[in-house]
């Protein structure tokens, strides 16, 4: 198993990344997603706690083609927002390809603690593999795919935010000529 954790801050508050959490598809950094479907949504003890599938394409390098026939992903979601604690905690894992290689996501959203204001994510995976012979090689395959996706997955959250929470510039106006003094010297 290969264990891969990152950090990230948000210079937004964590009530905004919280709710744009739910709309960061589609953005141009996910255009592979290709679903996302509730399957469950309670509360529990003031916690927002829901289920998610989400369906994504998955290029598979030519070695992988021997062991998976199918290029769409599954991937459950689960995840718990607590708004007295200021967290959402976020599981996934996937529920294909699983005889290759199991790929698991914790991620925790909260308020930095340097700066009220931001918010930071820290993300943990885990990969493993029990294919005989090649676990070692297909686990640093994955986790160095996790690290490429993981850094799309940041952009593509902060481009949903810039998009809902930053107020749009507006244009500048023309320059406009001089004018021109009509005075002889």
């Amino acid at each position: 198993m290969k264990f891969y954790s990152t950090n990230f801050v948000f210079k937004f508050a964590w009530d905004q990344v919280s709710s744009a959490y739910w709309n960061r598809y589609p953005n141009p950094w996910s255009l592979h997603v290709l679903s996302e479907d509730v399957l469950s949504r309670t509360v529990e003890d003031d916690k927002l706690k829901t289920k998610r599938l989400l369906t994504k394409t998955n290029r598979l390098p030519k070695w992988g083609e021997r062991f998976v026939s199918s290029r769409i992903a599954c991937i459950v979601e689960e995840s718990i927002v607590d708004p007295i604690a200021k967290t959402l905690t976020t599981y996934t894992r996937n529920i294909t390809y699983k005889t290759l290689m199991v790929v698991e996501e914790k991620c925790v959203y909260a308020v930095n603690p340097q700066n009220k204001e931001w918010t930071t994510c820290e993300k943990q995976s885990w990969v493993s593999s029990d294919v005989y012979g090649f676990a070692r090689a297909i686990e640093a395959f994955g986790v160095e795919r996790y690290k490429k996706n993981a850094k799309k997955a940041i952009k593509g959250l902060e481009h949903i935010m810039e998009k809902l929470y930053t107020p749009e510039r507006p244009p500048r106006p023309p320059t406009l000529p001089l004018p021109q003094s009509n005075m002889m010297a």
